[in-house]
């Protein structure tokens, strides 16, 4: 036993004597005669080793005071149940009439109530609930939500030594004027400003993780328009499983405000992908392509291997899966996805298993003007020489990244996407004689994932922290948007599916949910930065070269049917392009040059769907 079991042992024998003496005191009416008085001492010698045996026996001291439940409540009154049982048996058994039959009924009622009363008190003054034992101030905060979330935050709370409950707001009218944990529901959402000014609080907490993201934004809404500086409790499935804690409460995030659901993966096939086979990921440094080392990490590849171009960028994963994965054997190759010789030796040198190709250029108003024809080598030839090099290695599966953009593009960047695709097809079908083998290919599409590389939100941030404007480009242009481990396990369930289906050279398509209107996007940003949209305003300039208000999943005339994962289906275009298209392609992409007007004209060709703009950018 260790020194705080020691204490709480002498504590409940101390009870049990005192306790032992009380109960004579009460059945004499408080006045105990002398000889029962002795009688109680010379009982006791015997009471006080039973009663112990039978504590130490129980576990009474397994579990600690801080932490006592309802299971340690029914253990502590088993224990006294068994030593006031085996009091009277041995009473009864010695013919001894010194111990009157009212103490040993009393005896144990008080007992319970002297053991279970000091843990009881314990426990509440250790959570903070005794506040009249506290000296140490705390800053009063309003919970928004009072369903199962937020009755475990009160709790967390009340243990805090930094946040105080004041009240609870929620939309349900039932539960106006009931309390919670002791805290009062003072009303709906919308009263926050009038109960933070009564109230002197300057946070509010939202507890609705499992409300709709429309409910989230408009209880931030609400919170920042009254001035407070708005927190939000950890993820649901946290919280129901009582791991949340008062460090765990943050700042409200743009991601809280997306709605988007967690994604389910299938563990077991993905083990089976994964574990024990060689991974390459090019573009292993991005937003997208680090993102998917760390899901695939977590399932043991014995070798997991980072092509990128960008030192620095390999230099950060180096360093960051030392340190998170120890054990787990890296590669970090620094290539161009364009070098044929390089991308061989890699191939040659590790024998990857599977590859997920997520290397692209990516930015759209950058890649339409003087940067169009490095767009196409890049997205197209270098998806066609990471292509042959799978195929050439033996791997078994591969997988391209790809994106909404791609559907009925208007950019170049789009157009060079759907251009890879088209490729992987050709080349899925035996359309290169030089990449013919079992590899199975697989194509990814997806809409913007949120605080990528080159994304809207890192922009908006640093206008934000200057003082605005914010600028959009149109006050009705919409995004779709996922989280970036979203994206990054869904390409690895995707991946999944392609190597358990019946053919390669298919596109997947990510459920992407609502679209969101990024005007909407910056108000939210502006609003969790604790700022008005009268402080930093928001300013339109203009669609740019390339951009269209809407992006769009599908083709016209493309059908898509559905997977065992909810969301993913399946997109099975046209015919594959054959070898003689191939070919001619292969001879557009060797020209080390092109203008801008070549590139988009070419590409009208190459991808009849892609409907330039009508002048040169």
């Amino acid at each position: 036993m260790n020194a705080r079991a020691v204490l709480a042992l002498l504590h409940d024998l101390s009870a049990t004597a005192f306790t032992w003496y009380a109960a004579y005191w009460l059945r004499f009416n408080l006045d105990v005669p002398e000889e029962f008085r002795h009688a109680a001492w010379r009982t006791l010698v015997a009471v006080l080793p039973l009663y112990g045996v039978i504590y130490l026996a129980l576990g009474l001291y397994r579990g600690i005071w801080r932490y006592s439940s309802m299971g340690d409540l029914r253990r502590l009154l088993l224990a006294v149940a068994a030593g006031a049982m085996a009091v009277a048996v041995g009473v009864v058994a010695s013919g001894y009439y010194g111990v009157p039959k009212s103490v040993l009924v009393l005896h144990p009622i008080l007992l319970i109530v002297v053991m279970g009363g000091d843990r009881f008190l314990y426990r509440a003054w250790k959570d903070g609930h005794l506040a009249f034992m506290r000296h140490d101030p705390m800053e009063p905060v309003l919970v928004l939500g009072s369903g199962d979330a937020a009755a475990l935050l009160l709790g967390e709370l009340a243990r805090s030594r930094e946040w105080s409950a004041v009240g609870l707001l929620d939309d349900n009218v039932a539960r106006h004027g009931r309390r919670i944990n002791d805290v009062p529901v003072l009303g709906p959402l919308a009263t926050v400003a009038g109960h933070a000014q009564r109230l002197g609080v300057r946070h509010a907490i939202i507890a609705m993780p499992a409300a709709s993201s429309s409910a989230r934004r408009r209880a931030v809404e609400l919170a920042t328009e009254a001035g407070l500086a708005v927190l939000t409790v950890p993820a649901f499935d946290d919280l129901m499983g009582g791991r949340v804690s008062i460090s765990q409460v943050r700042r409200v995030e743009l991601e809280d405000l997306l709605g988007r659901e967690q994604v389910q993966l299938d563990d077991a096939g993905l083990q089976g992908l994964l574990s024990g086979k060689v991974v390459l990921v090019t573009g292993a440094g991005g937003s997208i392509g680090s993102e998917l080392c760390r899901q695939i990490a977590r399932f043991r590849p014995s070798r997991l291997v980072f092509y990128e171009l960008s030192e620095f960028a390999l230099y950060r994963m180096e360093q960051e899966f030392a340190a998170r994965w120890p054990g787990l054997p890296v590669a970090c190759a620094v290539g161009d996805v364009r070098d044929e010789d390089r991308l061989a030796q890699v191939f040659a040198e590790h024998g990857p298993a599977v590859v997920f190709h997520a290397a692209a250029y990516k930015h759209v108003p950058m890649m339409e003007g003087e940067n169009a024809w490095q767009a196409v080598r890049n997205n197209v030839l270098g998806t066609w020489r990471v292509a042959r090099a799978a195929v050439a290695a033996g791997t078994g599966e591969f997988v391209l990244v790809s994106t909404d953009k791609a559907v009925n593009p208007t950019n170049v960047m789009g157009a060079s996407k759907r251009l890879a695709e088209l490729v992987c097809q050709a080349v899925q079908a035996g359309a290169d004689p030089r990449a013919r083998g079992a590899t199975r290919f697989v194509m990814v599409r997806f809409g913007n994932v949120l605080g990528s590389s080159g994304s809207v939100i890192p922009k908006f941030k640093e206008q934000i922290a200057a003082g605005g404007p914010v600028t959009v480009t149109h006050p009705d242009i919409v995004r779709y948007f996922m989280l970036i481990p979203e994206a990054a396990q869904l390409v690895l369930q995707a991946g999944l599916m392609a190597s358990e289906g019946p053919e390669g050279g298919r596109i997947f398509v990510l459920d992407m949910g609502e679209p969101i209107r990024i005007a909407d996007l910056a108000r939210d940003m502006i609003r969790l930065s604790g700022f008005s949209e009268h402080e930093v305003r928001i300013e339109f300039t203009g669609l740019r070269p390339g951009e269209k208000l809407y992006e769009e999943l599908l083709a016209d005339g493309e059908t898509t049917l559905p997977t065992p994962h909810p969301k993913l289906r399946i997109h099975r275009p046209e015919a594959a392009r054959d070898a003689a298209w191939l070919a001619r392609l292969g001879e557009w992409l060797a020209a080390p040059t092109r203008s801008a007007d070549a590139v988009r004209s070419g590409l009208a060709e190459w991808v009849p769907e892609y409907r330039p703009p009508s002048s040169g950018a």
